[in-house]
Parts: C-alpha cells; structure tokens; sequence
C-alpha cells in the first residue's frame, strides 16, 4: 500500500513539471515517446530510434529525465546518427547531403523550397501557387473552396401553399 502511494506521488510531481527540450514544452507526465515527437520535426520513428540508442525506456515519464538525459537528447536530435530513412531532409537541394532539420529550421526550410518551386514555375509550384493539391490527389470532391458560402434550397413560403 505504501509503494502504491508512493508511485502516485511521484507521479503527481512529474506530471506538474515541464520540461524544454529544443525550445519545446512538454508536459512531465508524457511517456519519453510521445513527448519526443511532440517535438517539431521529430516523427515517431526519430523518437523511438533516439529512444533506443540512447538507452533510455520509451515508457519512463519525461518528467523523470535528469538534466545530463536532456541534454544528450537535445544533441542526439541535432545531429542523429541513424539510418538515412529517417532523417527529414535527405538530399538537401543547396549541398546536397543527408541532414535532419528540427523547430524553426524546418519551418524556414520548407518555405524557402515551397518559393524556389514558385519562382522557377514548376509544376507542384504552380499548385502551390494556385493553392491546389500538389501530390497528385483528386479534386473533384475534395479541396473545395468557399464552403461557407454555399447556396441550399430555398424554403416555402406559407403563401404558396
């Protein structure tokens, strides 16, 4: 019985801190996993392979992580050292090698991508441009604008009934 009241006051104090990771707040109570890819540019499997090589449980709270882990963490996302699938920027038009872009970097990457693609007008320029679907999806039902502005059928009037 103790034990069990000692685990819910641990919890309780890790879900009530927050922790920076990358300039991102996360909730202490999260499990490392899920908090992980709360983190802008980090996906589930970037979470799970830092997880792995740094060895920490996936299903510890974040909120119990000590400062040194954080830190680790924090350079681990950086610069990973997995396999070149995960990573987000594979290619990379300017230099074109393999890198991994997190938080405000990858805003302003994908950006900057989506006006070169305008200025040189290709084709998923164009579609950006013109604000279409630019992976190949359909659009005859889908991406329709001005939805709220739609026109429905008119109601009776009680004089012509």
């Amino acid at each position: 019985m103790d034990q069990e009241n000692v685990n819910k006051k641990e919890e309780k104090v890790f879900s009530e801190k927050i922790i920076r990771i990358l300039s991102e707040d996360i909730e202490g109570g999260m499990k490392v996993y899920a908090g992980l890819a709360k983190i802008k540019g980090v996906s589930w499997g970037l979470s799970n392979a830092t997880c792995k090589k740094l060895g920490i449980d996936k299903n510890r709270k974040i909120g119990s992580l000590t400062e040194e882990e954080i830190r680790k963490i924090s350079e681990f996302i950086k610069n990973p050292q997995v396999p070149h699938f995960i990573l987000n920027r594979r290619q990379d038009f300017e230099t074109g090698e393999d890198k991994h872009l997190t938080g405000t970097s990858l805003e302003l990457g994908t950006e900057f991508e989506i006006k070169r693609l305008k200025k040189i007008k290709s084709y998923r320029g164009i579609r950006h441009s013109s604000k279409l679907p630019v992976r190949g999806q359909r659009t005859k039902s889908n991406f329709r604008r001005n939805r709220s502005k739609s026109v429905g059928i008119k109601k009776k009037s009680k004089k012509n009934q």
